[in-house]
């Protein structure tokens, strides 16, 4: 995967001005395109439940290979213009959100060093729920701990190799605990229902 291509998580759990969450997505999915980020490939859409437990309705995520002539700082930019033009307010951590979309890699990029990345995808759950980077890290320090990135991302980038750990997707997504893939259920059709 070139450094011009970038994964993308994308989740909502709250309506927006567009509609339900699947809505939502599926209009940032649009409005990505209108932001010169040409979609490759996206997968189904999934229901899961919140993190952490109790913070929330169930999610409806999904992922998205993009590419873009851009630099991962501005792509991430037009993420973030895209979240608020569908009403993201963003007030604290992994609360409730009307849209929520991750830069999770640029190709084989690590940022904004090895040493940072490590240290981001080591820390600890508790600092993870109150600290935020200053800068951009890639891949997303979460990245292999989660099932509602991982599944979806399996579809359509099953041999992505994260450049730090040199684990692929499927890797990644198999040492899951079956308990997470479980929770993840499709939409039937595709992003249709919600």
């Amino acid at each position: 995967m070139a450094n011009d291509t970038f994964l993308i998580a994308l989740g909502a759990n709250l309506p927006s001005a567009v509609g339900l969450p699947a809505q939502t997505l599926a209009a940032a999915l649009e409005k990505m395109a209108e932001q010169g980020l040409a979609l490759i490939a996206v997968s189904r859409f999934y229901r899961s439940p919140a993190f952490p437990a109790g913070s929330g309705p169930d999610y409806v995520n999904a992922c998205a290979v993009l590419a873009a002539e851009a630099t991962p700082g501005a792509v991430l930019a037009r993420l973030h213009a895209i979240e608020e033009e569908l009403g993201r307010i963003r007030t604290e951590r992994w609360q409730a959100r009307k849209i929520d979309l991750d830069l999770i890699a640029a190709g084989h990029m690590v940022l904004p060093d090895a040493e940072a990345q490590a240290a981001w995808r080591a820390l600890p759950l508790e600092r993870q729920m109150r600290e935020t980077p200053a800068e951009l890290i890639l891949p997303h320090p979460r990245l292999q701990d989660r099932g509602f990135v991982l599944i979806p991302l399996a579809e359509i980038a099953p041999g992505w190799r994260h450049p730090a750990t040199g684990r692929t997707v499927t890797e990644m997504a198999a040492a899951l605990p079956e308990a997470e893939k479980a929770a993840l259920v499709p939409l039937e059709p595709a992003g249709a229902s919600d």
